[in-house]
């Protein structure tokens, strides 16, 4: 039976680890310590799943107190982004496990605090990068590991967020660069691992372009220039067409987002000092929504990535190249939001000499394209033995994939490119 403790009661905490600990991996775990810096937020949990009645809860100056009282084997940390370098670090000063969500932490230099730490403990650190797990992802690593593309030249990678997902994360703290890092990082950060754990090559250098484009004061969907507004309490938000959209007049919508509370509009907010419905115009937001950058490896391969947070509908367009062939995959993500007939995905896969050939998967059950429920699986019951390639990520990749993002970002700011040795290992 293995321990765990929480620190962080959000609602990824709530759904995607202490759900699956209490129902489907109960007989091998358990949680025996619950930690936020909001009362509230205990009340919730144990109304949610009252098998945790009598788990005893803590605040984050009981830390240590924690893990002396209840001895997890694993900290699963879950909280806010700029909180999980603090907790990371005290957990392997106590020689316990972690297990937390991406992005690892939110600066370059905090990453390089934590493999710091790891090195000097007996702990290890997992981070939980689900788009590792989804059925297409593996199938691509499984053709790069089989040969069929041989030495990867370039990777073209654009990603589409949409108005829904999109203006959640303007809404929400992830527009604060100092919570979050930014979007480079708490939402490139799974991009940016995919491409290196396909290429199992080191991030060099980057450069790149960004810019706030729908958001903020000056979005041009702004309704009327005035910050602090809620769009629970707005008096323009049917004059805003992001609120129209996804907030119709007429009919019942059934789109869902785990980023959001649902029914936040008309209810109460259950959390204290946290609304995530905050005007997505306001003057405080202090992140990009559109990036492009270009990434080069140490191996040779080179990356050309975009992302864009406000588009008509949310998936990707992916293509490898290398020196025996192609891969080619475009994805549709969240079927309910998109308001059009769209093909299901597939891989095609052209060799450098040869005619094409498309692959068609099973698609498996469960968030993050099928990878949430495997990443759970080898969370808590341990690896897969019949894969024969590493896919659970460890701090190295977690802090590889953190200092892409942050080297997006100042590379915007500072108009160069950045090398990632100078802003992650230049301490070594």
């Amino acid at each position: 039976m293995k321990k765990y403790v929480i620190t962080g009661v959000s609602n990824r905490a709530l759904e995607m680890f202490i759900k699956p600990i209490l129902n489907e991996f109960q007989k091998e775990n358990e949680i025996v310590g619950i930690l936020d810096s909001d009362p509230l937020r205990f009340t919730i949990c144990k109304e949610k799943y009252p098998q945790l009645e009598h788990v005893p809860t803590f605040n984050p100056d009981q830390f240590e107190d924690m893990i002396d009282q209840t001895k997890p084997d694993y900290v699963l940390v879950t909280g806010r982004d700029d909180t999980h370098a603090d907790y990371i670090v005290r957990a392997l000063q106590k020689q316990v496990n972690v297990i937390t969500e991406k992005p690892m932490v939110t600066t370059a230099d905090d990453a390089y605090k934590v493999m710091q730490a790891e090195a000097e403990s007996k702990a290890k650190v997992i981070v939980t990068f689900n788009y590792r797990y989804s059925t297409f992802h593996r199938k691509i690593k499984e053709m790069i590991l089989e040969g069929k593309v041989g030495r990867i030249t370039s990777i073209d990678l654009n990603w589409y967020i949409d108005t829904y997902h999109g203006s959640s994360y303007f809404k929400r703290w992830n527009r604060n660069r100092e919570i979050s890092g930014g979007l480079s990082i708490h939402k490139s950060t799974h991009h940016f691992d995919l491409i290196n754990w396909w290429l199992d090559q080191k991030p060099e250098e980057v450069f790149a372009y960004g810019s706030l484009n729908y958001f903020g004061q000056d979005g041009e969907a702004n309704p009327r220039k005035e910050s602090g507004r809620y769009c629970g309490t707005c008096d323009v938000r049917n004059d805003c067409s992001y609120f129209r959209r996804w907030n119709p007049r007429i009919g019942n919508s059934d789109v869902r987002d785990d980023h959001l509370l649902a029914g936040v509009y008309e209810k109460e907010v259950p959390y204290s000092n946290y609304r995530p419905d905050a005007c997505i115009f306001d003057e405080e937001i202090s992140i990009e929504d559109t990036y492009v950058a270009a990434v080069r490896y140490d191996g040779g391969s080179m990356l050309s990535y975009s992302i864009n947070f406000s588009a008509p509908y949310e998936g990707y367009r992916l293509a490898i190249n290398g020196t025996k062939g192609r891969i080619e995959t475009t994805e549709y993500h969240e079927p309910s939001r998109i308001p059009f007939e769209y093909p299901e995905q597939k891989i095609d896969y052209y060799p450098l000499f040869g005619g094409k050939e498309s692959i068609e998967l099973v698609q498996e059950p469960g968030g993050h394209g099928g990878g949430d429920p495997i990443l759970l699986a080898d969370l808590f019951l341990g690896p897969d033995p019949a894969r024969n390639y590493e896919i659970l990520a460890g701090s190295e990749a977690g802090a590889y994939s953190v200092a892409v993002g942050e080297a997006v970002w100042r590379s915007v700011a500072e108009k160069k490119p950045i090398n990632i040795k100078e802003i992650l290992i230049k301490k070594v």
